[in-house]
């Protein structure tokens, strides 16, 4: 098997994937961070919704956070919990919508920042758990070391 057809174009599809996926997730949250911060109709928004100012604020600033714990070298353990975290406000964003009886004008955005997170999960999980290119750990499975088979196999 060449390189062109084998595990290696694999890997780098999946890169791409998730670089794509990404970078479109996080332009949409960090505008929809922007917009909770700067726009008054947002605002006007979070109020109909029924959240207090403090909580769009706050809201803001968190997400700002999560978007550079995706961006940057981190441990897994902080992306997934920025994952995590993201997965919580866009399910919460849907189910505030629901609620107050919002059309899909107003909570098509919600849903469809989901697809992107989703898709940018999906290939966060296909590159691996420990990868070290994501701030993974060799003991867990990284690149660079040896992963907990090899050394149950060594101590063996």
């Amino acid at each position: 098997m060449t390189q062109e057809n084998g595990p290696l174009k694999q890997t780098k599809g999946i890169t791409i994937g998730y670089w794509i996926a990404t970078s479109l997730f996080v332009l949409q949250m960090g505008f929809t961070a922007y917009a909770q911060l700067r726009l008054p109709q947002v605002a006007a928004a979070f109020t109909h919704l029924g959240f207090p100012a403090y909580f769009r604020v706050e809201l803001s600033w968190l997400k700002l956070a999560g978007l550079l714990v995706l961006l940057l070298p981190a441990p897994h353990r902080l992306k997934e919990w920025a994952y995590a975290g993201f997965a919580i406000t866009l399910v919460s964003a849907l189910i505030a919508h629901l609620s107050v009886g919002d059309d899909i004008a107003k909570w098509g955005w919600a849903a469809g920042t989901g697809m992107l997170w989703a898709a940018s999960y999906f290939f966060f999980r296909k590159l691996g758990m420990g990868s070290r290119r994501f701030g993974g750990h060799p003991s867990r499975g990284g690149e660079a070391g040896h992963g907990n088979k090899e050394r149950a196999e060594a101590a063996a």
